[in-house]
């Protein structure tokens, strides 16, 4: 990944490799297989058609506890536009983009302005035994190899062809996936075809105060929400997953080097420790928003200097 970031006059560039720490999600060039959806649907023996309208939400009263970032809960609201809610249902068709510095959790798929009633289905069901556990316990050892996870119980809600607010014979599918195993929480979000939008749209989660949030990547941009099915942040096509119970080494991803391309008034700019940090802290900044998580650490590997 790589940007210019214009910190003064230019007189050198100066290329920086970055070690990135502690992110919560990475883009990782997927796999060309297109990633096989949970099971869904009436005859996965789904609840199904819970929602016809922006007003409407689903109450979800939770068969385990589902602790999300340090806060437990034993309810969820399945909301018609593309988001879960735990304290309250919500009809907010219009996405507020992350962070949102709220008293709300927020796990949003695909957060943008649906009409149920054009085309498609929303549904949910919950496992507490079987291979949706068996399923989930490989998914979730293979992308957190450290943790020795077994499933205990799964929540899986999906949006099947839904259609866009105003666009008739668009439609997006999707699903999220909630997934306990005691005190060791993860969410999955899986993206099928979905088309293009002109209506506010967002993809990720965000906590109360924002103390944790993540977006993903180009999808606050509805021009961008067909390549969603091709992103991941494990190496599986259109498939993303986080560790959400807010425990130590959150999501156990390895130090990732970015290449970074910056602008500097000279060399010796960057001798000195208080102006690597001010550069350090802007680069940050800009990480942030460009979807990358609050939690990113930064530190300098090496400089190379490079053509003026």
């Amino acid at each position: 990944m790589g940007f210019i970031m214009g910190l003064s006059p230019v007189s050198q560039y100066l290329l920086m490799f970055i070690s990135v720490l502690s992110l919560t999600g990475r883009v990782t060039k997927a796999q060309t297989a297109p990633v096989a959806f949970y099971p869904f649907g009436s005859v996965a023996g789904d609840t199904v058609g819970i929602a016809f309208a922006d007003e409407n939400s689903t109450l979800v009263d939770l068969w385990r506890p589902f602790v999300f970032f340090g806060r437990t809960y034993n309810k969820t609201y399945v909301n018609n536009n593309g988001y879960l809610t735990f304290n309250q249902s919500s009809s907010e068709y219009y996405p507020n983009n992350f962070p949102i510095n709220g008293s709300e959790d927020i796990i949003a798929p695909l957060w943008t302005d649906f009409d149920v009633s054009l085309n498609g289905n929303i549904s949910y069901q919950q496992y507490s035994n079987g291979s949706v556990l068996t399923q989930a316990t490989r998914d979730i050892n293979q992308y957190f190899p450290d943790l020795s996870f077994t499933a205990t119980w799964v929540l899986v809600a999906t949006w099947d062809r839904v259609g866009y607010q105003y666009y008739l014979g668009t439609e997006a599918s999707f699903q999220v996936v909630l997934i306990s195993g005691g005190d060791l929480s993860f969410i999955l979000m899986n993206y099928g075809d979905c088309a293009a939008t002109y209506n506010g749209v967002q993809a990720g989660y965000d906590t109360v105060n924002s103390t944790d949030y993540f977006v993903i990547p180009g999808s606050i941009n509805g021009s961008l929400i067909p390549n969603l099915v091709n992103s991941s942040n494990v190496n599986v096509t259109g498939q993303w997953a986080f560790r959400v119970d807010g425990g130590p080494d959150q999501n156990n991803l390895q130090e990732n080097i970015l290449g970074v391309q910056l602008r500097v008034t000279s060399f010796s700019d960057l001798t000195k420790s208080e102006n690597i940090e001010n550069v350090l802290e802007k680069l940050q900044q800009e990480l942030v928003k460009s979807g990358l998580p609050s939690s990113v650490r930064l530190n300098f590997r090496k400089i190379q200097k490079t053509r003026p």
